[in-house]
């Protein structure tokens, strides 16, 4: 039995230098966990995401893993042994050189993450996220689900999982991003005695001199043209205006 109460609880899988929603979502919340016990989707945001590209439109940093069963889980997905991505990572970033801002500082952070030393794909991210919320000044209190020993109803649809989760750990409120509209069911949290908050953060127009603007790109293009003051100023501005309840 869990003691403590949460006020708010926020659960996702953990994403490679993601875009400034997850974010959000996790400013929005006082407990965070890393869902690490589902199968790893191919494709997914877990080991890559869009940066500017030096000419036109986007494209992909990514992370590459060590082969793996197609039902492995996220807390089992290892990362390469080759030491070459980080550095090709790196070399994507090079061409915000000249045109962006703050290329110093966010080049920096991008080093500074990309020399965790640690195998394990959904704890190299979650590291990663930790230090950047505590460069943007964002309160990270994570545990990771499979070390949590929760013991959890049979769940019968996809949607009862962070239900069932969120009145173990006696959350008072639930968020996610607005993917939950399409899996939750708002009577079974209200019948629980949670809220329900469902996060839709507007894009964060920001100019980028040199570029076309994309919205929704990784933290680190964010971060190459805006302050962390001013990056938190928007995720505060946003959580005490933008938030629906369902």
């Amino acid at each position: 039995m869990v003691a403590m109460t949460i006020e708010t609880l926020g659960l996702m899988q953990p994403y490679f230098f993601p875009y400034l929603g997850y974010f959000d979502l996790i400013n929005y919340s006082d407990q965070w966990i890393v869902f690490d016990v589902v199968q790893y989707i191919r494709r997914g945001w877990m080991n890559r995401n869009r940066i500017h590209h030096p000419k036109e439109g986007y494209h992909y940093i990514v992370v590459p893993l060590k082969k793996h069963t197609q039902k492995v889980l996220i807390k089992d997905v290892v990362i390469s042994d080759d030491p070459k991505w980080k550095a090709k990572i790196l070399g994507q970033l090079n061409h915000y050189r000249k045109k962006a801002p703050y290329f110093k500082e966010a080049y920096s952070i991008a080093e500074d993450c990309l020399s965790i030393n640690e195998k394990s794909l959904s704890r190299f991210n979650t590291i990663v996220l930790g230090k950047i919320c505590s460069i943007l000044g964002i309160n990270f209190k994570y545990d990771y689900f499979s070390e949590m020993n929760l013991e959890i109803d049979e769940i019968y649809e996809p949607g009862d999982r962070a239900l069932k989760i969120s009145e173990k750990l006696r959350a008072r409120e639930y968020v996610n991003p607005s993917g939950g509209l399409a899996i939750y069911d708002p009577k079974k949290f209200k019948s629980a005695g949670i809220k329900l908050t469902i996060r839709n953060i507007p894009p964060f127009e920001y100019p980028c001199r040199g570029y076309e603007y994309i919205p929704y790109l990784s933290i680190i293009d964010v971060m190459m043209f805006n302050s962390p003051e001013e990056i938190k100023k928007f995720l505060d501005v946003q959580k005490a205006a933008n938030n629906k309840t369902v």
